[in-house]
């Protein structure tokens, strides 16, 4: 542990944005489940809708620093591809 009142702060602030950062990947994870399991179960309505759902927790996860935004460009097109992929 540190000893200098500086590092014990950014311990606890880097600890802080680690926990968020983590919530926020989590959410977009989860999404990202939701719609490859429509897209799994072959109900492309319900893809559709998911798809939707995920490319918005990716943009915000995005906007906040958490993806670059490359990264982000290419999960939504992964996912979108997938839906689409749907007979």
């Amino acid at each position: 542990m540190a000893n200098i009142k500086s590092a014990k702060k950014r311990i606890l602030v880097n600890q802080t944005k680690a926990a968020r950062n983590k919530a926020i990947r989590s959410k977009v994870k989860t999404a990202c489940k939701k719609v490859e399991a429509a897209v799994t179960a072959g109900d492309k309505a319900a893809a559709q809708a998911c798809l939707v759902a995920a490319t918005a927790e990716i943009e915000k996860a995005t906007s906040k620093g958490v993806y670059h935004k490359n990264t982000a460009s290419r999960k939504v097109s992964r996912l979108a591809k997938a839906v689409n992929g749907i007979a």
